[in-house]
């Protein structure tokens, strides 16, 4: 999945907020019609196609309530809705209305962002091919033969170390937890496994000469665990 081609209706009516959001989402290469008002964000919405919709909660002109329920009425697009409102009824609520997450103010828009990306995998991962041949630059991966090359030289690499390269590099920029590796990679989830994937990280990032002070490929996503991207694309 790239990135690029997704669209997001970013709906919040703090500027400072909309701002910051709005660059941590471009940055990793989304395209982001931002809205100050529900009323603006439903206008929006009827004209353009949206991928995800990023919606606050405390609205003026329209709630973002009525604005979740008019866009549920027609649309699944998945929604990530932005609150003051910390209380565990409130969020219950607002998932009623059709919400797919919630996030409560203050947040950081880097794990917006990492819920962007879970969010829209989720989405799209029945409607996308899966290839049989991953390029990136002077990688390639053939997922058929079980085989990678880095610069036409073919890596030595174990099954675990494959596929944990194959899993990551499916989704480029989608942030995979320890745990979801260890239950994609290895097949079961016990929580002790958890530095086993370290060590396969660090393996393959050796194999690949992929430096994680400066990475090129697999980069660490600290406190939650790992994504693929490649250097220079924009989304590193």
């Amino acid at each position: 999945m790239t990135t690029s081609a997704r669209r997001i209706l970013l709906v919040e009516d703090e500027k400072a907020i909309r701002d910051a959001v709005s660059a941590y989402l471009e940055r990793e290469g989304y395209w982001v019609t931002p809205a100050a008002d529900g009323e603006q964000a439903l206008e929006e919405f009827d004209k353009h196609r949206f991928d995800l919709v990023v919606l606050d909660l405390m609205l003026p002109k329209i709630s973002g309530e009525e604005v979740c329920r008019s866009i549920r009425d027609g649309s699944d697009v998945p929604i990530i809705m932005l609150t003051a409102k910390g209380e565990t009824e409130d969020r219950i609520a607002g998932l009623e209305l059709g919400a797919d997450d919630y996030l409560v103010k203050p947040f950081s828009p880097r794990e917006l962002v990492a819920r962007v990306r879970a969010l829209l995998r989720r989405a799209h991962a029945d409607t996308e091919p899966q290839r049989d041949r991953l390029v990136f630059g002077g990688l390639e991966i053939d997922t058929v033969g079980h085989k990678v090359f880095l610069g036409g030289e073919e890596l030595d690499l174990t099954a675990s170390e494959f596929k944990l390269l194959v899993t990551l590099a499916r989704y480029p920029g989608r942030v995979y937890t320890r745990m979801e590796l260890v239950e994609k990679v290895l097949g079961y989830d016990f929580e002790g496994y958890e530095r086993t994937i370290d060590s396969h990280v660090k393996n393959l990032r050796a194999k690949m000469h992929d430096d994680p002070r400066d990475p090129t490929f697999i980069w660490t996503v600290h406190g939650v665990g790992y994504r693929f991207e490649v250097a220079g694309d924009g989304t590193g």
